[in-house]
């Protein structure tokens, strides 16, 4: 990749997931990045284009970040466990491959661009419906429920802790979540 786009798409997420997409302007970027408009208008047609990229970005990032966590488990019960582990682990500033916690990107993205037919909500979802099915992969008991019980208490973990800027508890949510495996057992 062109180090100039990849300097861009660094600069660009760092800003938007500190401070919020609308707050930054493309000037902000280019300062922070020390790249010439022109150049960032060669690779990027506006700054929605620029939004995906850095979404991608995260994405991919976040992504491959909790495979690994989560590859590491071998039943139901420690998948749980790694998912929560981890996340307070990020929420604690432990994880510097995702940066100083403000919450999820993809959360706060879609917040600012809330209309259906938006690229970026779009892009949203598609990130979280990506997070769940490897969630679900991870899981060998195949039930729905639990899947879902485990994604509402991950994204309130994640919401808690951005709310009170602090790690919400995660022993509570691997509680929770273990009880649902054994009701979807039952």
């Amino acid at each position: 990749m062109n180090t100039k786009r990849q300097l861009l798409i660094n600069t660009a997420l760092e800003l938007f997931y500190q401070q919020g997409i609308h707050v930054i302007g493309i000037n902000e970027v280019l300062k922070q990045s020390g790249v010439a408009k022109k150049t960032l208008y060669h690779h990027f047609d506006s700054k929605d284009a620029l939004i995906l990229a850095a979404l991608q970005q995260r994405h991919e990032v976040f992504y491959q970040w909790l495979e690994s966590k989560l590859n590491q488990a071998d039943s139901d019960e420690s998948m749980i466990e790694a998912l929560f582990y981890a996340l307070e682990s990020w929420v604690s500033g432990k994880e510097s491959v995702l940066g100083h916690f403000r919450g999820c990107f993809f959360v706060n993205s879609a917040v600012e661009f809330s209309a259906a037919d938006s690229q970026i909500a779009q892009y949203c979802q598609y990130h979280k419906a990506q997070v769940k099915k490897l969630i679900g992969q991870g899981l060998q008991k195949q039930s729905i429920y639990l899947l879902d019980m485990v994604c509402l208490l991950k994204e309130g973990f994640i919401s808690q802790s951005h709310v009170n800027q602090q790690a919400a508890d995660a022993q509570a949510c691997i509680n929770t979540a273990k009880l649902a495996l054994k009701a979807s057992s039952e």
